[in-house]
């Protein structure tokens, strides 16, 4: 009769004596850590551009990561092929690297285990959604993002899911495993009206199936707001230039946070001293009506998971508490070497890659301004409610980010739509310039993917409205 860790490692093709003997093979004394990551992925996409279906594919893909960790060393490889041979190579390669000599240790006997909640919907059967179900998705979000305004000249629209089961096989004993369903729907709408062009982008996703995006139709909402996007920059004048206030909107605009000030408060790079924040651990780096938070744990989120890809169960970890710097976003290797709490955010593209410390869903708690309040507290500046592309430098926390959508703040309103505007700054000085944090907390709709060190996470973030006193805004005027 099989044991229950046999039935999980069966998915994979081995046994757990199999896993025992590999970590047996990397756990030599001079190795401080050892794992064993196991994925298989099914994923989907389907894309669709000018009422044609421009690509559909759908792929398969399986395998190992073996890694080994002695102080700051950490050996790493992978194979494709899970064969009790291949383990062997794996880990005698991951041991290798690592400096480490050759040996045979014995390994605590597995002890498996079950994530301690359940983040995602009871329906995961995403990557069983039938092809001509997501075209036809594709072919009426078409119609509807035309239907809104006939100088909507092209729509572009792509479903992509996921279906990723893993298991994490550790030195230490543990085995652990998790199901983890990911999906998302984007809708790009181009807009003309005469020799002016312009594009407005939607969409939103997270750890839901299928019906989680025809609940309330909201695959219709998404093609509506691309179109409203794109036909607003129609109309919108060159954004102004200089150093003025700001307002940020609720949601999206947390894609700002998470860039010039989350990064920045990864362990990775505090240990190597090459973060802004470095050294700062509970001293004031943010104005205090900030308060901070990475959170993993709330429910389909798209950067929410049971467990990180160590086996960790994540955590909500608060970063920045009124304005002091409290915490830090930890992976186990950081976390033992700075001896600092594991917050679970030990993070990986692929059983190819090795584990960083990375974001989860990441955001500012709600304040008490009401919104319009802070709209009405600035005399002339700039509302940016959404934004595209940006540039961050994680040593000094600069950054330089293009809004998608924003507009001017003139005597306190809301007034025209301006193109061209980017924000340039720090980080870590933008923090303490933030005077006015609004009730309004919004997570993003769920479209968010982090990079870093080359390897790309699904992550989420979010904001609640925030005046910022001084911005520098490069503009077109």
């Amino acid at each position: 009769m099989k044991t229950d860790q046999e039935v999980e490692l069966t998915r994979f093709g081995v046994t757990e004596l199999e896993v025992r003997r590999t970590l047996g093979k990397v756990k030599v004394p001079s190795v401080d850590y050892a794992d064993l990551y196991f994925e298989s992925v099914a994923s989907e996409s389907v894309s669709m551009e000018e009422g044609l279906v421009k690509r559909a594919t759908k792929s398969v893909s399986q395998g190992v990561g073996v890694r080994a960790t002695a102080g700051e060393k950490t050996g790493f490889a992978y194979s494709d092929e899970v064969t009790r041979q291949d383990l062997e190579i794996a880990a005698e390669t991951a041991r290798y690297i690592a400096n480490a000599p050759q040996g045979d240790h014995p390994v605590p006997a597995t002890h498996r285990t079950k994530p301690s909640r359940n983040l995602y919907p009871a329906e995961t059967s995403i990557a069983e959604v039938a092809t001509r179900d997501r075209i036809e998705l594709l072919n009426l979000i078409d119609a509807e993002a035309r239907r809104y305004d006939p100088r909507i000249k092209n729509v572009m629209a792509s479903f992509n899911t996921e279906y990723k089961i893993v298991a994490v096989a550790t030195s230490e004993g543990l085995l652990v495993g998790d199901i983890q369903p990911l999906s998302r729907l984007q809708v790009t709408c181009i807009a003309e009206e005469g020799a002016n062009r312009q594009i407005g982008t939607f969409g939103g996703g997270g750890r839901a199936g299928f019906e989680f995006y025809r609940d309330q139709d909201r695959y219709l909402r998404y093609a509506r707001e691309a179109a409203r996007q794109a036909i607003l920059n129609l109309s919108a004048v060159d954004a102004p230039a200089g150093v003025m206030p700001v307002v940020l909107g609720a949601g999206w605009p947390g894609i700002l946070l998470h860039e010039a000030i989350g990064h920045g408060l990864e362990a990775d790079f505090n240990r190597r001293k090459t973060s802004a924040f470095t050294s700062l651990m509970g001293r004031l780096v943010a104005s205090e009506v900030c308060t901070i938070v990475d959170d993993g744990t709330i429910p389909f989120r798209r950067g929410s998971l049971n467990m990180d890809d160590e086996g960790t169960p994540t955590s909500r970890t608060v970063l920045i508490e009124r304005g002091i710097l409290k915490g830090y976003i930890t992976d186990r290797l950081n976390a033992r070497l700075m001896g600092i709490p594991l917050t679970g955010n030990g993070r990986r593209e692929s059983f190819q890659c090795i584990p960083l410390p990375r974001m989860t869903n990441t955001f500012m708690l709600a304040g008490e301004s009401d919104p319009e309040d802070i709209i009405r507290s600035v005399k002339r500046g700039l509302y940016a409610v959404s934004f595209g592309g940006g540039q961050v430098d994680i040593t000094n926390g600069k950054f330089v980010f293009s809004a998608s959508e924003a507009y001017l703040i003139e005597d306190g309103k809301v007034t025209r739509p301006v193109k061209g505007a980017t924000l340039i700054g720090s980080g870590p000085e933008i923090l303490t310039r933030v005077s006015m944090v609004g009730h309004d907390l919004k997570l993003d709709e769920g479209i968010g993917t982090c990079g870093k060190d080359g390897q790309s996470v699904p992550v989420g973030v979010g904001l609640p409205t925030i005046r910022v006193d001084e911005i520098t805004v490069g503009g077109t005027a």
